[in-house]
């Protein structure tokens, strides 16, 4: 196990009965490459096929059959590690690791161990309301995943679908640097907007094809490191949070009350938000790891590593920094557009030609509101990077106001057509004839003879007036041209 060094701010301890606790955080995150066929054979990889489809001879572990490494998987596997600041290794092999679950038809998964394809690296992190963190990263490794038992079609009988057997993961494990749950889900925030960005995984939580096992352990501040706890395949950011949170207080109550943490494995229950055992945590020996016989030691050149690296795609911290510096926009916005790939492409695509600040609180504000609201992923989202930009377009040049524009965005979000079209057709155009907006700002004072008498008095009144001429417009005057004539007309 790893040394722990850094301690957490104050803040992120947890208060017990007796004293203060240090949550100490490390996370395994299984990403799935974005291959279109297994590790070890040609099997089909597409998620949502009819169980036991998409199974070769070699995933069915049937005798005889021997695998065949898909170079594929470990291109990316190298992509991923230059992502993470990490070493190459150049020798790395595949091991066996042994252990018996109905789902795993050989009794046995290829995995690597002692010399994984990638070593140690760092990113860094910004919490939400917290300081900029450095996470180290212990190893990248690769390995097949199991099958999935499928135990609610039949109260007597436990199904098992061997689609999954055999896609490749790469199992990136992190240091134990993380001191809190917020900590925890920026990381694999992160470690998501890494391998979108370099397209070697799709990052889909909801599809299982990217998700955390979490250790947790809790220590008195600056002390020992304690024993931890395993909880298996998370795969949202708030339940990451909700595990690491409820364990942590169960480690608590049960040192407290002088009793000792049992090393296990545990599951996460999301309905009740709290964790349960699932078994007891095997150590590396109790696996009988072994190298795989029937696989060669992986070889590669530093001139294969050297073209890979070549060819990277702007990472997100890349990225962030040039929006800082090419749209002027704060270094907040810049790391919430940045996160994913999806978002850093949609909000260049709306700040092309366009006040880049007005497209970034509109996409962050408005617009990822409604996708929130609507449990919708900018990927599916009604409105496209061109529809909001012609939305921005009709307020850039005073077709209408930006309370308005509020109003006709909602209306696309609800398909009722585009920005133009919805203008046009309800007559939302904002009235600029100051001809006109000055006869409606006289019927208002007229209407309001006291009150005008008193704005000499009290400035502030003048924003009644606005209210009044706005109403009397029904939105579509041009404020900035109410509040000229107004204060004019007020002597102010």
């Amino acid at each position: 196990m790893f040394t722990a060094k850094r301690v957490a701010d104050k803040k992120d301890w947890l208060s017990g009965r007796d004293h203060d606790w240090e949550i100490i955080i490390g996370l395994e995150v299984h990403a799935q490459v974005a291959s279109k066929s297994k590790l070890f054979s040609g099997a089909a990889t597409e998620y949502g096929a009819e169980p036991n489809t998409q199974v070769s001879l070699v995933d069915a572990a049937m005798p005889g059959m021997l695998p065949v490494v898909n170079e594929f998987c470990i291109e990316q596997a190298v992509r991923t590690g230059l992502g993470l600041n990490a070493q190459i290794n150049l020798y790395s092999r595949f091991d066996r690791k042994n252990y018996f679950y109905p789902d795993l038809p050989q009794g046995y998964q290829i995995s690597q161990f002692e010399f994984p394809i990638v070593g140690e690296g760092e990113i860094e992190i910004e919490p939400e309301g917290g300081e900029a963190v450095i996470v180290g990263i212990e190893r990248l490794h690769l390995e097949q995943d199991a099958g999935k038992s499928i135990h609610d079609l039949s109260p007597d009988d436990t199904f098992v679908d061997l689609n999954r057997s055999g896609v490749c993961l790469m199992e990136i494990v992190s240091k134990p640097d993380m001191r809190s749950p917020e900590e925890a889900s920026a990381y694999v925030e992160k470690v998501r907007g890494i391998v979108r960005a370099l397209g070697t995984c799709d990052g889909d939580m909801e599809k299982g094809n990217l998700r955390a096992d979490v250790n947790v352990s809790v220590r008195k501040p600056g002390g020992d490191l304690g024993t931890r706890c395993e909880i298996k395949n998370v795969n949202s950011m708030r339940f990451i949070r909700q595990a690491i949170n409820y364990e942590a207080r169960r480690q608590i109550d049960i040192l407290e009350a002088g009793g000792e943490i049992d090393q296990e494995t545990r599951l996460f229950d999301n309905a009740k938000g709290e964790t349960r055992t699932m078994r007891s945590k095997e150590d590396a020996h109790d696996y009988r790891y072994f190298p795989d016989p029937d696989l060669l030691p992986i070889n590669i050149t530093q001139e294969f590593v050297d073209g890979i690296k070549a060819n990277l795609p702007e990472l997100p911290d890349a990225r962030k920094a040039r929006f800082v510096v090419d749209y002027g926009i704060p270094e907040y916005d810049a790391r919430i557009l940045t996160a994913d790939k999806a978002k850093g492409d949609f909000y260049e695509r709306l700040a092309k030609g366009r006040d880049a600040k007005i497209a970034a609180n509109w996409m962050m504000g408005d617009l990822f509101g409604a996708l929130n609201k609507a449990s919708i992923n900018l990927d599916d989202s009604p409105v496209n990077s061109d529809a909001l930009g012609e939305l921005l377009d009709l307020i850039g040049d005073k077709t209408i106001s930006g309370k308005i524009a509020k109003d006709v965005f909602e209306k696309m979000f609800a398909g009722e057509g585009g920005a133009n079209e919805i203008v046009e057709r309800e007559g939302l155009k904002q009235v600029t004839d100051t001809g006109a907006i000055e006869k409606m700002v006289q019927d208002v004072i007229d209407a309001n003879a006291d009150q005008a008498a008193k704005v000499a008095d009290n400035p502030r009144l003048v924003g009644f007036f606005v209210g009044q001429v706005m109403k009397a417009s029904g939105g579509k005057a041009n404020p900035q041209a109410v509040n000229e004539i107004l204060r004019k007309k007020l002597g102010l």
